[in-house]
């Protein structure tokens, strides 16, 4: 269990974190959602004792980071995945982190062997790939097959196959009731893999809660309404009290109506439908209409002519 309790953390002129407050419960994946520059990573910092809040605590099971007898056996944590000297191995590196916390050599294969890395256990890091180097700081975060777990951006620089084997590997930690905490910048990922959401901006809450909650609360369901008269239908449902918008010159977005309530009403009218189906938005949709107010860089967007055939 991760709590964190109106903590506030200040650089010179710059507030990273302002008096932020969170839980991260036993038994679920809790992703950690944010613009660049919301501070995430200065949380994360935080939570492992890395940077000393300026107000607040974060504690680990009640306790700091510096309380824990045998933190690898508590918290394990994947912030920097290549802060390792680039010319140890990666069993001298894990072996290392074993001793301090009196973990097995036979622990240390064990990761190995589950992050894929057993084949190549004894080359230097300063080789690695940027994936293995993930998997190396996977690899250490489950050494001491700790009970609180964090990952920041664990499927950097991971191909398909090892991005699905990240979800997979959360997933099962947290079906064993551990506490998962995981921050990512691929909606779509985060979607498949996080149970519940804690989402910051300029460094303070905005939402904590469900995915289906933060998703429902943000961006809505609609109903979709395709057919051939969509001006009838329009003025049908804006009497009835719905917000009707056009996707188009083919599709209604119904908003304030559920799909049956427009099938009976078009139905009473003889209106011919062509399509009537429930919407939901994406994650990606609600972070992004959420967050947009937090976002400090914006990009401008470039016209890109396009180019004429002869």
């Amino acid at each position: 269990m991760i709590e964190v309790r109106g903590l506030t953390k200040q650089y010179r002129d710059t507030v990273a974190v302002r008096d932020l407050s969170f839980e991260v419960p036993p038994g679920v994946v809790t992703g950690f959602l944010g613009p660049n520059g919301s501070g995430k990573s200065t949380t994360m910092r935080m939570i492992m004792g890395l940077d000393r809040p300026d107000n607040g605590s974060a504690s680990i099971n009640g306790r700091t980071y510096h309380d824990l007898t045998h933190p690898l056996r508590e918290v394990g944590a994947l912030l920097e995945a290549k802060a390792i000297h680039p010319g140890r191995s990666a069993y001298h590196h894990l072996q290392y982190l074993a001793e301090t916390n009196g973990i097995s050599r036979r622990r240390v294969e064990e990761v190995l062997d589950t992050v894929g890395l057993g084949d190549v256990a004894h080359r230097r890091v300063g080789k690695f790939s940027l994936g293995m180097g993930q998997r190396l700081g996977i690899a250490a975060a489950l050494l001491g097959d700790p009970g609180v777990l964090l990952f920041d951006e664990p499927i950097n620089g991971l191909d398909p196959e090892g991005i699905l084997w990240v979800r997979n590997l959360l997933k099962g930690l947290a079906s064993e009731g551990r506490s998962v905490f995981v921050s990512s910048h691929l909606m779509s990922e985060m979607a498949l893999t996080a149970d519940r959401l804690v989402v910051i901006g300029r460094g303070a809450l905005i939402s904590e809660g469900t995915v289906d909650d933060f998703i429902a609360d943000t961006a809505g369901t609609y109903v979709r309404v395709r057919g051939p008269r969509l001006a009838d239908i329009a003025r049908l449902l804006e009497r009835e009290g719905a917000t009707v918008e056009h996707e188009g010159e083919e599709a209604l977005a119904v908003h304030g109506l559920g799909a049956a309530a427009v099938g009976e009403l078009t139905a009473a009218a003889q209106l011919v439908l062509h399509e009537l189906s429930p919407q939901t938005a994406s994650l990606e949709e609600a972070f992004m209409s959420l967050t947009r107010d937090s976002v400090e860089y914006h990009g401008r967007t470039i016209d890109v002519p396009v180019p004429t055939g002869k």
